[in-house]
C-alpha cells in the first residue's frame, strides 16, 4: 500500500537550492535511511513531508488513513511536571477513562443505576482494548531502557540536560506508536545499551520508518531501503548500508561511463559537422544541419558532479614513541564522596588502537582527561612511557574559544604554521573564502569537531585520545576519519558510540564497568559475540583490581572464572525475570476475563457479586503493581 508520494519538490532558501526535483514512493512497511551531508537537506525533506515547513513547489501525497509523528531537534514537555508525568502524557485519554472507571466504580458500589453500569461496561471495554492495563508498565519499560533509571524518573524535566530531553521525546514518540515514524538521528545521546535496544524496537515496528541516521551500524540493522540526498537530488537504493555503498559505486561507474561514451559521441558528431560545413556542398551542408538537428534532440548525460566533502585526514608524527605507552595502576576517582570510579588498570602499547566502552556517566570522559593530564585521580597511579606527544579531542569541545575566528583559533594555537598551510587545511576541511573568518560561536556542532580535528593534525602527535570523535560528523566525513585512525602509526584511546567506527578501527575493547574494566582482544563484533556467548573465545578476561606491580605471565584466560561466575549470576537473574513475567501476564489476565465477566448481565445486574468481583480486580492490580516493582528492580 502506497503510504507517502513525493513528486518534483523543490525547496530553496534565497538563492540556495536545497531540494531539486525530489521524487519519491514508500510503501507501508517499508523502512528508509535518509543519508546525506550535514546541511544536504535532510532534516529540510521531513519537515515539508510533516507540514511544519511548505515546498517551493511539488506534489505531496500522504495516505489520511495514517498516523505520522515526527522526533523533532526542539523538546516540547511541561518543565514543571517529573519525565514520568511528562511521558504518561502520551496516555491522556486513557487517563481520563481510568479515572471516569475508578469514579463508576466508587458510584456502583452505593446505586446500581443501570445507565452507569452500562457507561461502566462499556468504558472497561474500551479500557482493555486500547491497552490500558498495561499503559503505566509500558511507559516505565520504554523510559528505563532509554537510560532514565528509578531516580531520574521522578526529576522535574526543568532540570534535564539536552541529551535528556531529546531520549525524553523519543520515550514519547514511541509511545504513541504512529503509524509512520521520522526520526531525525535517534541514536544521538544514547548509550550503546539503548542504541541497541532501540534497535531491537524499531526492528519489530510494523509502520512505516524514515529515519536520518549516521549510525551505519544501526542503519544496516534496520533499514530496507537508503535514501542518499546528495547535490540536492535524491537517489533509492533498496538495500541497508554496507551494500548500498556497493550498488552507490556501481551507479556512480556506470553513470561517468555513459557520460564519457557520449561525449566522445559528441565530440565525434561535431568534428564531422564542421568538416561538412567547410566542404561549401550543398549536399555536406544539409547534411551538416540533418546532423545538428538529431544532436538537438538528443538527451545529454550531466556530467557527474563531486560533492563538496573532505578530500583526505592523515595524522602524522615527527618523533616515535617507545614501546610502552603508558601503565595505569588501581586508579580511582572521588568528587568528595562522590564515586566516579575505582580499580582501573590498563596497560597501553605502541601502535594499539583501543575503544572503551561503557553506560553514559559511568566515569569514561573522566578516565580520559586524567590520563591527558587534565584533571588529577583520587587514588592509583600512571606511568607515561618516553617521547609521548599527546593531544586529546574533546566531545565538548571545550578548548576552542568561542571569542575568536576560525583562522584566529588556528593561527594562535600553532604561530609557528605558515598562513598558506593554515589555509590549505581549513580548505580541506570545507572552511573556504571568508568562512575562515566566521566566529567560533556561530558554528555549528560539526563545523567545530572539524576545526579541532586539524588542530590534532597540526600537533604532529603520537598518542591520541579522542572522545566521542564521529559525534556531528556526516558518514563521508567519519569514513575518512576511520581511515585516518587505521592508517595512523602511532597509538590511538577512543571513547564511541559509533559501533560501525569501532568494528573497522580499534583491535582491542576495554568495557568500563564500576568496579574496573573488562578486556576483549578484538573489535565490536568480537564483544558482541563474547557477550552472547562467553566461552566461545578465550581471549576475554576480566582485568584485576590489583596489578601488584608485576604483568602476569598467566595465560589470558587466567581471570576467567569471574567472568564465568558473573555469567552465573546473569542465568539466576535471568530465570528471576522470566518467572515475574510470567507471574505478571497471568496476573494481567486474570484481570482481563474478570472486567469480561462485569460484562455479563447475570454479574452487573447483582450487586454482590459485581463488589466480589470489583474487589478481586482491586487485589490483583496491588498485586500487579508489586510484581512490577519487583520487575524494574532486576532489569
Amino acid at each position: 500500500m502506497l503510504i507517502i508520494s513525493l513528486k518534483n519538490i523543490y525547496k530553496s532558501f534565497g538563492i540556495n537550492t536545497i531540494l531539486n526535483d525530489i521524487s519519491f514512493n514508500i510503501n507501508d512497511g517499508d523502512k528508509i535511511g535518509l543519508i546525506g551531508q550535514n546541511g544536504g537537506g535532510k532534516s529540510t525533506l521531513l519537515k515539508i513531508i510533516t507540514n511544519q515547513i511548505p515546498q517551493d513547489s511539488g506534489e505531496i501525497f500522504i495516505n489520511k488513513s495514517k498516523t505520522l509523528g515526527y522526533l523533532t531537534q526542539n523538546s516540547n514537555f511541561n518543565e514543571d511536571m517529573t519525565i514520568y508525568e511528562n511521558a504518561l502524557l502520551v496516555f491522556e485519554n486513557l487517563i481520563k477513562m481510568e479515572n471516569r472507571i475508578n469514579e463508576l466504580e466508587k458510584i456502583l458500589e452505593a446505586n446500581q443505576n443501570q445507565e452507569f453500569i452500562n457507561e461502566y461496561t462499556e468504558l472497561i471495554n474500551k479500557f482493555k482494548i486500547n491497552e490500558g492495563y498495561t499503559y503505566k508498565s509500558e511507559t516505565l519499560k520504554v523510559l528505563k531502557y532509554l537510560n532514565f533509571s528509578d531516580e531520574k524518573i521522578n526529576r522535574k524535566a526543568k532540570n534535564l540536560s539536552g541529551g535528556e530531553k531529546k531520549r525524553l521525546d523519543l520515550a514519547k514518540l514511541l509511545l504513541k506508536k504512529p503509524d509512520i515514524l521520522l526520526l531525525d538521528e535517534p541514536t544521538n545521546h544514547l548509550d550503546l545499551e539503548s542504541i541497541e535496544w532501540l534497535e531491537n524496537y524499531l526492528k519489530s515496528y510494523k509502520g512505516t520508518l524514515i529515519v536520518i541516521s549516521h549510525d551505519r551500524y544501526f542503519l544496516d540493522k534496520i533499514v530496507t531501503h537508503i535514501f542518499e540526498l546528495e547535490n540536492s537530488k535524491i537517489l533509492t537504493f533498496n538495500s541497508n548500508y554496507t551494500k548500498f555503498l556497493e550498488l552507490k559505486q556501481n551507479y556512480e561507474n556506470e553513470l561517468l561511463h555513459k557520460y564519457n561514451v557520449q561525449q566522445k559521441f559528441l565530440k565525434r558528431e561535431r568534428e564531422i559537422i564542421k568538416n561538412y560545413r567547410t566542404k561549401h556542398s550543398e549536399k555536406r551542408i544539409k547534411a551538416a544541419e540533418s546532423r545538428e538537428k538529431r544532436l538537438s534532440k538528443i538527451q545529454l548525460i550531466e556530467k557527474p558532479k563531486s560533492s563538496s566533502k573532505i578530500n583526505n585526514i592523515n595524522f602524522e608524527f615527527i618523533e616515535k614513541t617507545g614501546n610502552d605507552i603508558l601503565e595505569v595502576k588501581n586508579l580511582s576517582k572521588y568528587y568528595g564522596d562522590k564515586k566516579i570510579f575505582e580499580n582501573i588498570n590498563l596497560s597501553v602499547t605502541n601502535n594499539e588502537k583501543i575503544a572503551i566502552i561503557g553506560h553514559n556517566g559511568i566515569g569514561k570522559s573522566t578516565l580520559f582527561k586524567i590520563l591527558c593530564g587534565k584533571d588529577n585521580q583520587t587514588n592509583g597511579t600512571v606511568t607515561y612511557g618516553t617521547g609521548l606527544n599527546i593531544s586529546y579531542y574533546d566531545q565538548e569541545q571545550s578548548d576552542l574559544n568561542n571569542e575568536k575566528t576560525i583562522f584566529e583559533e588556528i593561527h594562535d594555537s600553532f604561530p609557528h604554521v605558515t598562513t598558506q598551510t593554515i589555509r590549505r587545511h581549513l580548505s580541506n576541511f570545507l572552511f573556504k573564502n571568508d568562512d575562515i573568518y566566521k566566529k567560533i560561536s556561530l558554528l555549528s556542532g560539526g563545523e567545530k569537531c572539524r576545526l579541532n580535528l586539524i588542530k590534532i593534525i597540526l600537533s604532529n602527535s603520537n598518542v591520541l585520545f579522542m572522545d566521542e570523535p564521529t559525534n556531528h560528523l556526516d558518514i563521508y566525513t567519519r569514513e575518512i576519519l576511520e581511515n585516518a585512525i587505521i592508517n595512523f602509526e602511532g597509538t590511538c584511546l577512543i571513547i564511541s558510540h559509533d559501533r560501525y567506527f569501532l568494528n573497522k578501527v580499534v583491535d582491542k575493547i576495554y568495557e568500563f564497568k564500576k568496579d574496573g574494566l573488562i578486556e576483549y582482544i578484538g573489535n565490536y563484533d568480537y564483544y558482541i559475540n563474547k557477550q552472547q556467548n562467553p566461552h566461545r573465545f578465550d581471549t576475554s578476561i576480566t582485568i584485576d583490581s590489583v596489578i601488584n606491580g608485576e604483568k602476569s605471565s598467566k595465560p589470558k584466560t587466567q581471570n576467567k572464572p569471574k567472568v564465568h561466575e558473573k555469567s552465573k549470576i546473569g542465568k539466576e537473574i535471568s530465570r528471576k525475570i522470566s518467572k515475574i513475567e510470567n507471574d505478571i501476564t497471568n496476573t494481567e489476565n486474570e484481570i482481563s476475563n474478570l472486567q469480561e465477566q462485569l460484562t455479563l448481565k447475570e454479574i452487573y445486574s447483582n450487586y454482590e457479586k459485581l463488589n466480589e468481583i470489583n474487589n478481586k480486580i482491586n487485589e490483583l492490580k496491588q498485586t500487579l503493581s508489586t510484581l512490577y516493582e519487583e520487575w524494574e528492580k532486576l532489569i
